[in-house]
């Protein structure tokens, strides 16, 4: 059976997986229900994800290295994915961010849909390109 693995506490003794939900609590409006649906979306693509509380309040899934974040604003919730650039994205998913050399974001719009099937791809292959650049553990003597 697989889990959930979730970082370290913070200074507050909160795990990062309760401050992604008091800030789902917190927005208490279609930005709190979107970051909430996407993070189950993560969860699904990505089992073995875990879920960190970076940058003082940005949620980030991480596997082998940062898959992506998930920043609110006040128009928009925005997904980065740390190395986008370097994804495929037959689906046209990526609208922000396409100047880049390494990141490239998603924002969703209030009332948008998102296509949950290719999400979960990108996620998957986020989460390849990380594991293909993981540094092989170093051998002890």
């Amino acid at each position: 059976m697989k889990k959930v693995v979730t970082a370290k506490k913070d200074g507050d003794g909160a795990s990062p997986s309760k401050l992604i939900d008091g800030r789902i609590r917190e927005l208490g409006d279609w930005r709190g229900e979107m970051l909430g649906r996407i993070r189950g979306l993560i969860k699904q693509a990505d089992p073995d994800v875990v879920e960190e509380w970076k940058w003082r309040g940005v949620p980030v899934w991480e596997h082998d290295g940062i898959i992506c974040t998930g920043e609110t604003y006040k128009a928009v919730v925005k997904m980065t994915f740390a190395k986008g650039a370097a994804l495929e994205d037959p689906a046209g998913l990526f609208n922000s961010g396409l100047d880049g050399n390494v990141r490239r974001a998603i924002d969703i719009r209030e009332g948008e849909k998102i296509n949950e099937k290719a999400l979960k791809a990108l996620i998957r292959a986020a989460v390849e390109l990380n594991a293909s650049k993981k540094k092989p553990a170093k051998r002890s003597t």
